[in-house]
């Protein structure tokens, strides 16, 4: 590294000394997906001259919180470092919102504190929604069409960071990957995924969906939903070639408002089952497809509370759906039992919601598999595992507890960040910061040293549901959690091919 300059593969990139860290932010990673490339996989690219990288890339395109945003011509990453050293240890961050929204570029994300600790951070943009995560293979009109072009997005900037981080200061044999939500699920895109074999040695996986995969026919049932929300037929998939990129988030939010009600416990769009992901990430671990890679890998408490809602949930929100999502894959003679498990929780109400439905949430799309992919990759490697109990008083008031993504701000020990900031003006400050240094400090450890705690949290070692977990809280420590119960009231029931 000369200066501020990197050269690459791809050719000599600009970056600016800010803040006391160095910034190389929008290094394009792939052609722009736009034109002939729209819905086909990415593709590599090179630049000629310098490419200035003073500021980040477009997001994809995206309807959030009622603002169309975002570009088709979105496929950047960026890279903070510290200002000196070579070889350093890599951070790669893959942000979630779903496969649906969300952006590399938020301020949580910056990863400058990592930087400050002597890391290599690095931060992706890559399709989504309809763009990226779509499956129009399903119809005969949409043959011309890619499936996983997200996919294929996080596998190219994986190989692009593997062949380029030394430039920066990064050692490629030291790489950690990491993700929340659709980032932790996309840990386990890049453990299933073939192309991205060899270009990670670590993993933290965060709130993870593990069984949010589908097969073709399986996401044709979400495809339908689409085309009905944008009022076309099958033969009209192919207007995709041209119509403009923000009208099909008509047709997008008209699935996510829909889909749970057609098909109860089903996942948003998310990757399917192809050349580029031949086998269910968790399939693919139980036969060792993440040998030799340590892991980190946790859950938050009430990770249900963000998405079961009174209109327009994201997961059941009934008994009545609940006991169609058992009956439509098989399970009715397990739905008693699993009725009486979380009913009695029923009696305590979050935003209009019993708390047995946010469980019963949680456990099914988190807590559960994150134990099955935990018990099923320690045959292989090593294992930590951590759950985020911390319940602030203003998370209380608002409705959301421990819930999703809660932790985040912790992680990326960003005080002055959304909910942090509010926490800040609060009795619990001084428990909140104590909790943000101590979760912060764990990540640069595993991040630097392959060992989260320096030995003082022990390794996940199953005992038919019983083992030790770090539970970040006011009073963070290890405990024998006993699952015992949750895990044989599960077994090995599947739904909709995931399990």
């Amino acid at each position: 590294m000369n200066g501020c300059m990197a050269e690459t593969k791809s050719g000599v990139v600009r970056g600016y000394e800010r803040e006391g860290i160095r910034e190389y932010l929008g290094i394009p990673y792939a052609r722009p997906p736009v034109g002939e490339l729209r819905l086909k996989r990415a593709v590599p690219y090179a630049w000629e001259g310098i490419y200035d990288a003073a500021g980040y890339g477009e997001p994809s395109v995206q309807y959030e919180n009622g603002e169309l945003l975002g570009s088709e011509d979105c496929l950047t990453l960026n890279i903070r470092t510290p200002l000196t050293g070579e070889k350093l240890p890599v951070l790669v961050y893959i942000h979630g919102g779903g496969f649906n929204t969300g952006s590399a570029s938020l301020p949580l994300y910056d990863g400058k504190a990592f930087a400050r600790q002597g890391i290599v951070y690095v931060s992706m943009q890559y399709r989504l929604n309809v763009w990226g995560f779509y499956d129009f293979t399903v119809y005969p009109a949409g043959k011309d069409f890619d499936s996983n072009c997200g996919l294929s997005d996080q596998i190219l900037a994986m190989r692009w960071i593997h062949e380029n981080i030394e430039a920066f200061g990064g050692d490629p044999d030291r790489v950690t990957i990491a993700g929340e939500s659709a980032g932790g699920t996309s840990m386990l895109n890049m453990i299933g995924a073939p192309g991205a074999k060899g270009t990670f040695r670590q993993a933290i996986i965060s709130s993870a969906v593990p069984n949010a995969y589908f097969t073709h026919a399986q996401s044709k049932e979400d495809m339908d939903l689409f085309l009905e929300g944008m009022g076309w037929e099958e033969g009209d998939v192919a207007k995709l070639k041209t119509v403009d990129a923000y009208a099909v988030q008509k047709g997008n939010t008209y699935m996510s408002d829909r889909h749970q009600y057609k098909n109860p416990g089903f996942f948003l769009q998310s990757p399917v089952l192809d050349d580029l992901l031949p086998q269910r990430p968790l399939d693919a671990v139980r036969e060792g497809a993440a040998a030799g890679i340590k892991i980190m890998i946790g859950t938050n408490r009430h990770e249900g509370s963000m998405f079961v809602r009174p209109e327009k949930t994201i997961f059941p929100n009934s008994w009545e759906m609940i006991e169609e999502m058992f009956r439509k894959n098989g399970h009715e003679d397990a739905f008693a039992a699993v009725r009486d498990y979380y009913e009695p929780r029923n009696g305590r109400k979050i935003n209009g919601i019993g708390l047995g439905f946010i469980d019963f949430a949680t456990d099914y799309a988190f807590q559960v598999p994150a134990v099955k992919l935990a018990r099923a990759q320690k045959k292989y490697g090593d294992v930590w595992m951590y759950r985020f109990d911390f319940a602030s008083d203003f998370m209380t008031e608002i409705g959301l507890l421990a819930g999703h993504a809660m932790e985040l701000p912790y992680v990326f020990h960003k005080k002055d960040f959304g909910w942090m900031a509010e926490e800040q003006k609060r009795p619990q400050k001084d428990v909140v910061n104590a909790l943000a240094d101590k979760m912060h400090a764990s990540w640069v450890e595993f991040v630097k040293n392959g060992d989260p705690m320096q030995g003082k949290w022990p390794q996940y070692e199953d005992h038919d549901g019983v083992g030790k977990v770090c539970i970040y809280d006011a009073e963070t420590h290890i405990e024998d959690l006993d699952r015992r119960e949750l895990m044989k009231l599960w077994g090995d029931m599947k739904f909709y091919g995931g399990g």
